[in-house]
């Protein structure tokens, strides 16, 4: 499908207001949301690209700036190591209550849309990661993909770093998909087990893969990136929405 991807949407928030990406199919008609959680860099060229990738496929894909109370509406921090110290400043500086209002907030926007069909999915990269996992505790989402998510096996989220996802983790109530690359040193093997392992003791509805890759495989940008990973890891991503949010429509 073509897709329409220059649509902003400012949204309100308890922290103040949230500048909101929307891509989704050009066609009228009514498709499942989705939101789409960035790594620490923000609204970059290659989150950019994974939303229009899902909105081609059917889905209105809204991207939050993920640090809105603390940086200039419009801002993306550059992948290289002073963007790399101010998005982790800034990760450990907002507010873990205001990661979880945001996601109500994009939410409710999503199910209030006259082009959605009011079924939600979540996936995040990353910090974006642990942002889906965290929102995919609201019981309207019933499919949620974590890229490499960072933190939470470390419970270190937000400001404080003292978050309680793992914790909460019980109230997941839909299906979720975790991909993890082994050579990934912000989530060690020892932290990959602890988050396995609580998700097995609570019986989550839960898809695990571990592929041989580093942090940001998925990343079209930088040494980094495997395409032929991404490529595998974008149908795995797109048979689980699919078949949670487009079946029995």
């Amino acid at each position: 499908m073509t897709i329409k991807d220059d649509i902003v949407e400012i949204l309100p928030t308890p922290s103040g207001p949230m500048r909101t990406c929307v891509f989704r199919p050009s066609a009228e008609g009514r498709y499942p949301g989705v939101v789409l959680y960035s790594e620490i860099f923000q609204i970059t060229g290659p989150i950019r690209r994974i939303a229009a990738f899902l909105a081609g496929h059917g889905y209105v894909v809204a991207v939050p700036e993920v640090y809105h109370e603390l940086e200039p509406a419009g801002t993306v921090l550059a992948y290289d190591q002073a963007g790399a110290d101010k998005g982790n400043a800034d990760k450990y500086g907002k507010e873990l209550s205001s990661y979880d209002a945001d996601a109500r907030a994009v939410f409710e926007h999503l199910q209030s849309r006259a082009d959605c069909t009011g079924k939600l999915g979540v996936v995040g990269i990353c910090l974006g990661g642990h942002l889906a996992f965290r929102a995919a505790m609201n019981p309207a989402v019933l499919a949620t993909v974590c890229f490499y998510a960072t933190d939470i096996h470390s419970g270190s989220l937000g400001k404080g770093k003292n978050d309680n996802s793992l914790e909460r983790a019980v109230e997941i109530k839909g299906e979720l998909l975790h991909i993890w690359g082994r050579q990934d040193p912000h989530v060690p093997l020892e932290g990959r087990v602890r988050v396995k392992t609580r998700l097995e003791e609570i019986g989550a509805n839960f898809q695990w893969v571990e592929l041989n890759g580093a942090h940001a495989f998925l990343r079209d940008e930088g040494y980094r990136y495997d395409p032929a990973l991404a490529y595998l890891c974008q149908g795995l991503m797109l048979e689980l929405f699919h078949r949670k949010l487009h079946s029995a429509m």
